[in-house]
């Protein structure tokens, strides 16, 4: 089974995939970690991105798929595999398609996490973290039972993330939607494209999530 995961930055991706991973028997492959690990291993494809990064350039779509190519050969990929942060636009999207089809392999579902844009800018600046043991909390949906004290750990110390401001979350979520507008038509003419209401509550989502992955 080979599924990729659409959603916006803040959209809940990071959850559901571990749980889809669990329930399927799933590899979760990440671009970044996946070109990190080729550098780190000095593969063909690995010197060539490495060249790229050092000169302080984009790594390209052809390296990228190289490395996916690289990847999806290894044992633990056999049964399947989940795409995070891959394809980000229709030339990405038709490059992937070709390199599973000289594997006799294709995508079984892209599951897109549906969420308004208002509710993510909320859902991400009002997020902050346990200095000491990085559990995660939010302003208003997830407060520690005692004010200003860690559940996990009783520290006082929390951290926010920087880039965890409304002008540069909605940068990035413009950034999203004008990447993946163009993939939603070209996997929907697949008929692979299958959409979820990523504004549900978190179980609800993976239910979601479970009933379109148990009918391929």
């Amino acid at each position: 089974m080979i599924i990729i995961l659409l959603g916006p930055p803040g959209a809940g991706k990071g959850t559901q995939a571990t749980r889809i991973m669990s329930k399927n028997g799933l590899v979760q492959l990440s671009t970044g970690d996946m070109l990190r690990a080729a550098v780190a291993a000095e593969t063909e494809v690995g010197k060539k991105a490495k060249e790229f990064m050092e000169a302080g350039k984009l790594v390209t779509d052809e390296i990228v798929i190289g490395i996916i190519a690289d990847r999806i050969e290894e044992e633990d990929c056999k049964d399947g595999f989940l795409l995070d942060g891959f394809p980000r636009t229709v030339a990405q999207a038709e490059a992937l398609d070709q390199l599973l089809k000289d594997k006799d392999l294709k995508v079984d579902a892209v599951v897109e996490m549906k969420v308004e844009d208002e509710s993510l800018v909320d859902r991400i600046t009002g997020r902050y973290t346990c200095a000491n043991c990085n559990q995660g909390y939010h302003d208003t949906n997830l407060k520690p039972q005692k004010a200003d004290v860690c559940d996990s750990c009783g520290s006082t110390n929390f951290n926010r993330r920087s880039d965890d401001n409304r002008e540069t979350v909605v940068s990035r979520l413009a950034t999203y939607h004008a990447q993946t507008a163009p993939l939603l038509p070209f996997y929907s003419a697949q008929g692979v494209l299958r959409t979820i209401d990523g504004m549900a509550d978190i179980d609800d989502v993976t239910v979601q999530i479970n009933d379109v992955l148990d009918k391929l």
